[in-house]
């Protein structure tokens, strides 16, 4: 089954998206077609947009599902007007919200992903540039900066693991690859040696590792089963002798395993 889904927004639709794409994802046997319209400010655009959600229907012969972000009441009521299933995310809480607390909410366009802390802003930034000069290893003198420092095999999620500590929690995260040099004596390198408290390891199943390998190396040495399965002894061996926390990461998304991470290390979201 195949149907279509926009995210309809007064500004990035980021919101509109992580909201829309949580529900889309309870219906898993249905195949999305997804489409964000960002930075809808004005009726033309409402009506412009009213117009491809119209036009998808007609192609489609079935309504789309709309997710809506929009604060404008005037911009609401015009995208209401679009043949589709229209899911107003703001109306739903905003309301009970102004009732509880007593007061009218702010209906300026574009203030969830405003930069509104210049400070926590530029701690985000500053952290991906720390996450991209200390990636696999290539730097280890900094690690006394580091927050967290990822290890693991080749080809296990450290690295986008790292930056999205970064964007999203502010956090220096660096990362180091083990490879199976470091298995002869399951010691671990001194560089990490000394900040062993700042550990945290990320591994897979054989299964997964050998495919994701597989589509960079095919038939090579680095991805068969055998040296797979080697590795992973090896680097699990030396998680356990120097008891480094660590994660199964096979079945779960960037976003999930970085709030893993910070439930079990205690690590808190970086504001300066």
């Amino acid at each position: 089954m195949r149907r279509s889904a926009f995210f309809v927004s007064d500004g990035t639709g980021i919101t509109a998206e992580t909201l829309g794409h949580s529900m889309l994802s309870r219906f898993g046997e249905i195949e999305w077609h997804q489409q964000t319209l960002p930075f809808i400010q004005t009726i033309d655009d409402a009506h412009a947009a009213v117009e491809q959600i119209n036009q998808r229907c007609h192609e489609d012969e079935q309504k789309p599902v709309v997710f809506s972000t929009l604060v404008r009441d005037d911009l609401r009521a015009v995208l209401a007007s679009c043949n589709a299933l229209v899911l107003d995310l703001f109306s739903v809480f905003i309301g009970p919200m102004e009732q509880e607390l007593g007061i009218r909410s702010s209906h300026q366009v574009g203030r969830t992903h405003a930069i509104r802390d210049q400070e926590a802003y530029f701690v985000r930034i500053n952290a991906v540039h720390f996450a991209l000069d200390n990636d696999d290893g290539a730097r280890t003198r900094h690690y006394d900066k580091a927050d967290i420092i990822l290890v693991g095999l080749s080809r296990s999620g450290k690295t986008p693991t790292s930056l999205y500590l970064a964007l999203q929690f502010g956090l220096r995260a660096a990362n180091y690859p083990f490879t199976e040099d470091d298995f002869d004596d399951t010691v671990l390198p001194k560089c990490l040696m000394d900040h062993r408290d700042k550990l945290f390891g990320l591994t897979l199943t054989a299964e997964r590792l050998h495919a994701i390998r597989s589509e960079r190396k095919a038939n090579s040495r680095y991805a068969s089963m055998r040296q797979v399965e080697d590795e992973i002894r090896g680097i699990e061996a030396i998680f356990n002798r120097y008891n480094i926390p660590h994660l199964n990461a096979t079945d779960l998304s960037i976003e999930e395993i970085s709030t893993r991470i910070l439930a079990m290390t205690g690590l808190k979201r970086r504001l300066q």
